[in-house]
């Protein structure tokens, strides 16, 4: 079902009054400790229609407000925020091809191999369309405790499928996809998407590593009894992109909704083609867009869409892209009706035991399309 969005008027519209089954789901999500706090916002017809924030940064009554422009972990939005995008960017440019062989990029990948192992012959593009057949998640952490180690380790994960016949959600693929791009510009990922992305778009709150000075204005993600032993604060909540020193290319980012909204608007100024964009061509959005297969897989290049019991809800459109982060954040992108929507949370926060976001957020989404 898609709905008729009617742009709002600044001067007679309340957004709590227009958006109060949006506001009562999400109050009553935090009466109910699916998270302490959350901020959010929805982009529709091209203007800001909703930007807000509820609860605190713990269950705490003295901890801290959270605001519309409070910075989170937002953990997996980095695949598509950061990854991907610097993947679209240079794809656009002619610097990168998405066939290339994941080899020729990162030597090491095939080293030690068998002739006919099914490392041989994964490409960038499956590692972006997560059908790579690379496991989805390795606690690499736990034995390699340096950059060095870990990034090694990567390189020697089995593959164990052959690219293009199952898909499988690859953190590991993600992780080596971030790798390969580094080698491809010859300089770090963060530095060269600060020039690149975020200061172009000015998302001036988000980038990797936040300032030893700023953690404390950001929510907290975990208690950390087990691995780091201390609060998870202001820094990468994901243990092996902590080992890779913060930044990696499927976590690590910290952004707000304002400036998510702010990269949501380009990427639909550019699937509308009316020239206003700055970055990414349409072409480019498009072919991002297109899932990759096997058949049944979500999976676009790097981008999630909206598949059976979809957290984006029911109202959300099939060319839909987005993506969600293990902190109880997410990024939906209507391409057809031309809405985005933000939710940031610490869903972690102070353990991983609570699941309840997986109510929520369907619920969420479903009471922002029907506000608008």
């Amino acid at each position: 079902m898609k709905y008729e969005i009617a742009p709002p008027d600044v001067r007679d519209v309340d957004p709590k009054a227009r958006f109060d089954a949006v506001y009562r789901i999400l109050e009553d999500a935090i009466a109910a400790r699916a998270f302490p706090g959350c901020a959010f916002g929805v982009l529709a017809g091209g203007s800001i229609v909703l930007q807000d924030a509820l609860g605190r940064f713990t269950y705490e009554e003295n901890a801290a407000s959270v605001t519309a422009e409070t910075v989170f972990d937002i953990a997996s939005i980095t695949k598509v925020a950061a990854t991907t995008a610097a993947v679209m960017l240079l794809h656009q440019r002619g610097l990168l091809d998405l066939e290339t062989p994941l080899d020729a990029l990162l030597p090491g990948f095939l080293t030690d191999r068998e002739v006919g192992d099914p490392a041989s012959p994964v490409t960038l593009r499956h590692l972006l369309a997560h059908n790579s057949g690379l496991p989805g998640y390795v606690e690499l952490f736990r034995t390699a405790t340096t950059p060095t180690a870990l990034n090694e380790a990567l390189l020697r994960l089995p593959v164990e499928a052959f690219p293009g016949v199952r898909a499988e959600y690859s953190d590991p693929g993600f992780m080596l996809l971030g790798k390969a791009i580094e080698a491809c510009l010859g300089e770090p990922l963060a530095p060269w998407l600060q020039r690149e992305v975020y200061r172009p778009l000015g998302m001036a709150a988000t980038g990797f590593c936040p300032a030893v000075a700023s953690r404390t204005s950001i929510p907290p993600t975990e208690e950390d009894t087990w691995f780091r032993h201390r609060r998870i604060q202001g820094e990468v909540q994901d243990e092996n992109a902590s080992v890779l020193d913060g930044a990696a290319g499927h976590a690590g980012l910290f952004s707000s909704v304002p400036d998510l909204l702010r990269f949501a608007r380009e990427v639909l100024a550019s699937a509308g083609g009316d020239g206003e964009s700055r970055l990414f061509s349409k072409a480019t959005i498009e072919r991002f867009a297109q899932r990759q297969g096997p058949e049944g897989s979500p999976w676009a290049l790097g981008w999630d869409t909206p598949s059976g019991e979809s957290s984006s809800g029911h109202f959300f459109s099939p060319h839909t892209i987005g993506h969600l982060g293990f902190s109880g954040c997410s990024l939906w992108i209507d391409l057809e009706s031309e809405v985005a929507v933000v939710l940031l949370t610490n869903r972690t926060w102070p353990d991983r035991k609570c699941q309840l976001i997986r109510e929520v957020r369907p619920a969420f989404h479903d009471a922002v399309r029907k506000s608008l």
